[in-house]
């Protein structure tokens, strides 16, 4: 028997001209991006994406959402209109499956919706209706890719219910994203992203939660199937965590003026809201969140490495023109694209409009800062010439970009006649970490001439530490090297941006590292062998090949010799001076190694203009960076 909801009495929307009164119809691009099988672009994407929510319901009608996946496609596709993925359960699916795609690092999702067409074991196969890419507002509003923010406190709640078991208040207070499954009443399922600041469920009693419903894109399809059915499910994420919570029950539509201006920013409340009368709710593990690594440094996609998925929708709106009667011509559509520079445009029109639709839902500085606890994770992209030097954090190309941190000069300290190192430490009284993988690189943002400028150097200090230090090179003409050597002065402030890269060292690395580097390119290699001196147990080996041109030129030079002097047999240095023993090549490198004999398993590190090198050992791992 259904208990009697207490919330009840609110006001509730039950047809879809209510619905639509207030949200709206969608523009009639909207729908046409919708394409009937997997192109191209869709195959690309599902290619390097390792993660997807998956909404289904099991013969029995239990709906269940959860997230699948793991390593980068883990999706295979079999046909333009059939794909496979394994689904370990609990229960079989049966009828509608939908899906979103995520890429880490990346705003915009694809959206595929089909039906089950065979099961074996936990390989699942489905058979394709529709796909299309997602705007990136419930990913911008969650702040799913930026470092997390502190949980709200957890109040209280009133009653039993299965809200009140272990963990999921906690779980719900920190959670800002979730995978949301809905069906309509005709064989057809949705699974949407849904992002808010800080908790994107909000805890009523103990058998209701409510999900604010902000402006999007007007499509609204969560709306239109719990008009038609109430069932559904959930599951959250919270950033840095492996947990799931998942959670069905079933949900109906309000716009009660009191209840929404409890979930206001700024003043702006959402226009509608889903209250969920919940059924079960459970955090558990989910071993595809904890593979994928979501949330590791370096994990998220180069600029280079998936297609925009802005751009996709547009070849997709462009097909889709070309089937219909009404819409854009396709013919102009695709001209437009083919312009060169013009994908690039677009993404920055589209960016603009995310932000300023953020602002208008009250989003704008919105949310704790992270200056004291500053970790990013994106990867090196190019120069953004003309944004501010300071303030919050930036949209680039679908993809959430941390912060800018702003930090004052506390220390030059010059280490080769071409080479300053700069220790930066927050603004304030308080300082706060700078936290970091050794090999990472910070961008650092001046304002030179009028203009911010921005550079990518490698930390050279160890992680943890309220200072930063980078090492600066002078290189004829840089702009910001220049200024670093000749203007900048202790006390003065900049900005940076960071941590970056996938050139670090591992978490719990082996017990040898072989580091090859030359001139600048042993800056990275410093953060590495101060952190693991400070750090390692004391069987620990590290090797440092390392070549400059004279001895004038060698980077941290005394700090190295003391660090060998102050750690005997735990670290070696070999100097190469061009000048005297000629340029550093691929049979010398091997020449040293060999004459090293590392440990099976050591992890190669290299850095610099220097010749590649191959793992000498069965088990042994090489990195490059240059």
């Amino acid at each position: 028997m259904r208990r009697a909801n207490p919330w009840s009495a609110l006001r509730r929307l039950t047809t879809e001209a209510e619905v639509e009164a207030t949200v709206g119809r969608p523009a009639s691009v909207i729908m046409l991006k919708q394409i009937s099988a997997l192109d191209e672009g869709c195959r690309t994407v599902l290619a390097g994406c390792p993660i997807a929510a998956v909404g289904y319901r099991d013969a029995d009608g239990t709906s269940r959402t959860t997230f699948v996946g793991g390593t980068p496609g883990f999706a295979r596709v079999h046909s333009p209109t059939r794909l496979s993925f394994a689904l370990p359960g609990p229960g079989d699916p049966h009828g509608p499956i939908s899906f979103f795609f995520l890429l880490p690092g990346v705003g915009e999702v694809l959206r595929v919706n089909g039906s089950l067409a065979a099961r074996q074991g936990a390989e699942t196969t489905v058979d394709i209706r529709e796909a299309y890419v997602h705007c990136a507002q419930a990913v911008l509003r969650s702040r799913l890719w930026q470092p997390p923010s502190p949980a709200e406190p957890v109040a209280g709640i009133t009653g039993d219910g299965p809200l009140c078991r272990p963990g999921v208040v906690e779980f719900l207070a920190a959670a800002p994203f979730l995978a949301l499954s809905t069906w309509d009443n005709s064989g057809g399922s949705d699974t949407s992203p849904r992002g808010d600041r800080q908790a994107v469920a909000r805890v009523l009693d103990g058998r209701t939660l409510v999900v604010p419903d902000r402006k999007g894109n007007k499509r609204a399809d969560t709306l239109h199937n719990l008009l038609r059915d109430d069932r559904l499910s959930f599951a959250a994420l919270v950033p840095g965590r492996s947990g799931v919570l998942q959670v069905r029950g079933r949900g109906a539509i309000t716009d009660d003026p009191a209840l929404l201006e409890t979930m206001a920013l700024r003043g702006m409340p959402p226009h509608l809201a889903l209250l969920i009368d919940v059924e079960h709710a459970e955090v558990t593990g989910n071993d595809a969140v904890a593979r994928s690594r979501l949330w590791t440094p370096g994990a998220h996609l180069g600029r280079d490495t998936v297609p925009d998925l802005m751009a996709l929708g547009g070849e997709h709106l462009a097909a889709g023109s070309a089937a219909a009667e009404s819409g854009p011509p396709a013919f102009l559509l695709r001209a437009v694209g083919a312009i060169p520079g013009m994908t690039r445009l677009l993404r920055l029109v589209i960016d603009r409009l995310y932000r300023s639709g953020l602002r208008k839902e009250g989003y704008e500085d919105d949310g704790p800062t992270t200056r004291g606890r500053h970790r990013g994770f994106p990867r090196r992209r190019p120069a953004d010439a003309g944004r501010p030097v300071t303030g919050g954090r930036t949209v680039t190309g679908g993809r959430v970009e941390d912060p800018l941190r702003e930090v004052r000069v506390a220390e030059m300290r010059g280490e080769t006649p071409s080479a300053v190192t700069l220790v930066l430490e927050d603004v304030g009284e308080n300082p706060g970490s700078f936290d970091f993988r050794p090999g990472q690189f910070f961008t650092l943002v001046a304002d030179i001439g009028g203009r911010p400028v921005r550079r990518a150097y490698s930390a050279s200090s160890a992680p943890g530490s309220p200072r930063l230090e980078v090492t600066v090179k002078r290189v004829e003409g840089g702009l910001f090297s220049t200024h670093a050597h000749q203007s900048l002065r202790v006390g003065d402030r900049i900005a940076v941006r960071g941590p970056s890269g996938s050139f670090h060292a591992e978490p719990q690395p082996p017990d040898e590292i072989v580091l090859v580097a030359a001139g600048s390119g042993v800056t990275p290699m410093m953060s590495m062998i101060r952190t693991r001196l400070a750090v390692g147990s004391g069987r620990d080996r590290i090797a440092l090949l390392y070549s400059s041109r004279t001895t004038q030129e060698v980077i941290f030079a005394e700090e190295l010799t003391r660090l060998v002097k102050d750690n005997p047999g735990r670290l070696s240095v070999t100097h190469v001076l061009t000048h005297r023993d000629g340029r550093l090549d691929a049979d010398g490198v091997r020449r040293w190694i060999t004459g090293l004999s590392p440990a099976l398993g050591a992890h190669y590190y290299t850095c610099g203009p220097v010749p590649p090198v191959a793992p000498c050992r069965p088990g042994s791992r090489a990195r490059t960076w240059n």
